[in-house]
């Protein structure tokens, strides 16, 4: 079968010594950053970015999607024991898993947690082995008005599933989009630079990035206080009962169903596929009364659904070129940094980076089991380190690992900038991460455009010529019409104001 022959291919790239070190230090770093509570794997990710200039394309993906898995699966660790959730993916699991170590069940609650992402995880990469081949042939028929069509469609549909205000997300796409532009345009014009050479290159991803999630994130965090009850976990102690087993099978198995389909689906996919998976197991609960109050089941499916939707994730962006969140957009800024470009050509043009990343993460999943099971002891002493020693620490590295980059201050500067900015759009409700995925999207978008118009001798009619182009236009449309299903509501039970 074909799938298994470039299965065994991808094995033969990520068994490499030298790969196979980069996902086992990617599930290490993952974990102590899923354990920490305030950094985050976007914030980690984007700190991680600098350094993988010096490897190839395949390492450097590798490290990096180590670094996002695992820390889906370290989050769970201080959400069962501290009842904070590393993130925002496992705010779910501090409900059942904080009150199952109450009751001196914290053990049972990791293990469950370690084994159904182990499972989700292994099943979900299955599934994106075979959704991967099968989305980049559908892409191979697209030009370029249907590209620019699918990355309109993409921007839609991140601020429709945004979860917040779809006005706000696509605000933020839009100014990503436009900063974006700033630098030597196709046509060889300065544009936006106001002689500063710097960014005759354009704005980088990484001082973008590392600011808005790195150094907002501190800003953010510096302030919280930390609960003071935290709960042990002993080796002894991880082994469940067999009835937690049997009630725990039925929650993992639909977790990653839940968490792969939703995974796919551009947006928060794995925070989303939490929230529904908990409320999937509470609905089918003979006794719902249980939830919130320890119930394994709510600690099994969500772990495993946010785990499956994390790694389903990267089925758009590694077959369409669409990130569908920031930690994506940050990836496939990896891979272009590389010289590799996501999108339907990666599988002929870089199999050994596309299999080579699949295969890696078969192995990354049995590294995170062993990690997350023997060693998690280890890695609660982390949460001793006292934050005004730790949150220092990373500022200066991001700094440090900005001007690694380029050795540029200009750089520097823009990540202070977008550290603050990243806050202030905090504190206003604005989510970050589609200015992140503009950013990122632009020179494609534009390229993508200019060559439609170019077909079209200046014709923007040429969208609605296009059968496939003229769907996802619609598709976007319609996305847009749902948003304002709401809006009309409220007016319409509001009724006319009085009159006086």
């Amino acid at each position: 079968m074909q799938p298994l022959s470039d299965l065994a291919f991808g094995l033969s790239v990520a068994l490499q010594p030298g790969n196979a070190l980069y996902a086992v230090l990617g599930c290490v770093i993952g974990t102590v950053v899923g354990v920490l509570p305030g950094i985050g794997p976007i914030a980690a990710v984007s700190l991680l970015l600098p350094g993988t200039f010096g490897l190839d394309a395949t390492r450097g993906v590798i490290l990096l999607g180590g670094v996002y898995y695992g820390a889906m699966y370290g989050g769970s660790t201080t959400s069962i024991l501290l009842r904070i959730p590393g993130e925002a993916a496992s705010v779910v699991t501090c409900l059942d898993g904080y009150a199952m170590a109450q009751k001196g069940r914290a053990g049972p609650a990791l293990m469950i947690a370690a084994v159904g992402s182990f499972v989700a995880g292994t099943l979900a990469v299955v599934g994106l082995m075979f959704l991967t081949p099968a989305l980049a042939r559908l892409a191979l028929r697209f030009g370029p008005p249907e590209y620019a069509a699918l990355l309109i469609l993409g921007f839609v549909a991140i601020g429709y599933m945004s979860g917040g205000s779809m006005l706000k997300a696509l605000l933020m796409a839009a100014l990503g989009l436009i900063l974006g532009t700033i630098g030597i345009d196709l046509s060889g014009h300065q544009r936006f630079t106001y002689g500063v050479a710097e960014l005759g290159d354009g704005i980088g991803v990484v001082p973008v990035a590392v600011g808005l999630f790195g150094l907002a994130e501190i800003l953010a965090t510096a302030g919280r206080k930390l609960p003071p009850k935290a709960f042990a976990a002993r080796l002894r102690d991880l082994p469940p009962s067999a009835e937690e087993w049997r009630a725990s099978a039925g929650p993992i198995a639909r977790g990653t169903v839940v968490g792969f389909l939703i995974g796919a689906v551009p947006g928060p996919a794995h925070i989303i596929a939490s929230f529904a998976s908990y409320a999937l197991e509470r609905r089918l609960s003979r006794h719902p009364e249980r939830f919130g109050q320890g119930a394994i089941e709510g600690v099994a499916g969500p772990e495993a659904a946010n785990n499956a939707a994390a790694e389903a994730a990267f089925a758009p962006m590694l077959a369409l070129g669409v990130p569908s969140n920031a930690i994506m957009a940050i990836m496939m800024a990896a891979m272009m940094i590389h010289g590799v470009t996501p999108g339907p050509m990666l599988l002929r043009e870089h199999p050994g980076v596309f299999w080579g990343f699949i295969a890696s993460m078969y192995v990354g999943n049995l590294v995170l089991l062993i990690l997350n099971l023997p060693l998690v002891g280890l890695f609660a002493t982390l949460l001793r380190i006292p934050y005004r020693i730790l949150y220092p620490l990373i500022v200066a590295f991001c700094v440090l690992g900005v001007y690694a980059v380029n050795g540029s201050v200009v750089e520097v500067w823009i990540m202070a900038v977008m550290g603050l900015a990243g806050w202030a759009l905090r504190k206003l409700d604005y989510e970050p991460a589609p200015l992140v995925i503009g950013l990122v999207l632009a020179p494609i978008f534009e390229m993508s455009l200019r060559q439609s118009l170019i077909l079209s001798g200046g014709s923007y009619v040429i969208f609605l010529q296009r059968p496939l182009a003229a769907s996802l236009l619609g598709l976007a449309g319609g996305l847009l019409l749902l948003a304002l299903v709401p809006l009309v509501r409220r007016l319409g039970t509001a009724g006319p104001s009085p009159v006086a």
